[in-house]
């Protein structure tokens, strides 16, 4: 984790250096993150980042919907389990409260802009925190109630139930999952380019991402080492929903609803360049439309401005829900999900790009000692991802074996 959060603390600020051509302060801006890699790499390079960024997004809202809907449905359990002892009827599937997070996002894609979202991250950061120091503090407490750290520092045991091969997988399933934690270069650009100067946006955003990379690292170890200390080898892939711990259950609860809300809000945090990117490519191919162009009045509540809806955005930003909410109910392992997105987008659009973007912009010599060290970092990372990658598809092949589509 230490590792990856310092890999990230670099080209995310190589990437924020990239927002304008040549000078921090008054050079062209980069609207988006294809944008830069269009106006300073060009070529082929484009489509490239197109593609690696757009299903990385596709894939955080897949990974999203399913983690909102076991938060949902880990309440609802709890609770039964309380009421009923357990049983078959504490046995649920998640496909409704996926299709309820996906109604809940159908209306908050409504909202036009991505700097029109802001109260949205807000939220998302406080429930955020919330959640973490529940599952920090329910750690803690089970360690001191019980007076034993459980695990080893060679991590689970291997035996007749786990092999030394399923547990390859694992670790590096788990390189997905950190990656995936990290994968916030994917909105950078666009999350910058909402940022007032001065004294640059270059510096709010080098800033912004020190404390954000700092916080979440902390408490993504801190939970982790907890949490592992408190149940040892059987420690589930979540927590809070997986009713590892289940007292206080209020407590269990009212974290898994922070989860909820986090995701309600972080969902149209990295859906709004997907949003952006669709509406544009409609425009262009068909400029003459004047249907693509409508918009209605809506009138709202008394003393506010009708809302302008949009009939390109209703349809486009509705299906483009409905879509990745069906493929969640596909695929509704969490784990798996976010271990290959994040394998597949770590080295292309977190290191890949932003090393290749400053090494052109700043004009480093090819073969000079920076240009080197900065290729060493680059083909490590690709090795670290290809890594992650098979072991996340091999995870998600074996559950894929045991589930049957829209009955989990």
């Amino acid at each position: 984790m230490l590792l990856f959060a310092v890999v990230i603390l670099y080209t995310s600020s190589l990437l924020c250096d990239c927002y304008r051509l040549d000078d921090a302060v008054s050079g062209k801006r980069n609207y988006t993150y294809m944008d830069a890699v269009a106006s300073i790499l060009g070529g082929v390079n484009v489509k490239l980042c197109g593609i690696f960024q757009h299903v990385s997004l596709v894939g955080v809202a897949i990974g999203y919907t399913i983690a909102a809907s076991i938060s949902v449905m880990a309440i609802k359990r709890s609770n039964c389990l309380h009421e009923k002892g357990g049983g078959k009827e504490c046995n649920m599937s998640s496909n409704p409260y996926m299709v309820g997070f996906g109604v809940i996002q159908v209306f908050l894609s409504q909202i036009p802009d991505f700097d029109q979202i802001w109260w949205l991250s807000i939220v998302a950061a406080i429930m955020s925190f919330t959640y973490s120091t529940i599952g920090l503090s329910l750690g803690i407490a089970n360690v001191a109630e019980t007076g034993k750290i459980k695990g080893s520092l060679r991590g689970i045991s291997t035996g007749t139930t786990l092999t030394q091969t399923d547990k390859v997988w694992r670790n590096s399933q788990a390189l997905g999952d950190i990656a995936f934690a990290n994968s916030f270069s994917i909105v950078l650009i666009e999350i910058q380019d909402t940022i007032k100067s001065p004294p640059s946006e270059a510096k709010t955003m080098k800033k912004a991402t020190r404390i954000s990379i700092a916080v979440t690292t902390t408490f993504c170890i801190l939970c982790g080492c907890t949490g592992y200390a408190a149940l040892g080898d059987k420690s589930p892939g979540n927590l809070l929903t997986d009713l590892a711990f289940s007292d206080p259950f209020w407590l269990l609860d009212a974290a898994n609803a922070g989860i909820a809300v986090h995701l309600v809000g972080a969902y149209q945090v990295f859906s709004q360049p997907i949003f952006a990117f669709m509406e544009k490519q409609a425009l262009q191919r068909f400029p003459r439309s004047q249907i693509l162009k409508k918009e209605f009045k809506v009138p709202l509540l008394p003393g506010f401005a009708p809302y302008n809806l949009s009939l390109l955005r209703l349809v486009s930003r509705t299906s483009y829900v409905v879509v990745t909410t069906l493929v969640s109910m596909l695929l509704p392992f969490f784990n798996d999900v976010v271990g290959i997105i994040g394998a597949l987008g770590f080295w292309p659009l977190n290191v890949y790009f932003p090393v290749e973007m400053y090494i052109k912009q700043k004009k480093i010599t090819k073969w000079s000692g920076r240009w080197v060290c900065m290729q060493i970092l680059s083909m490590a990372c690709l090795v670290v991802s290809i890594v992650a990658v098979v072991g996340s598809f091999a995870g998600a092949f074996l559950d894929l074996k045991k589930s049957k589509p829209f009955h989990y």
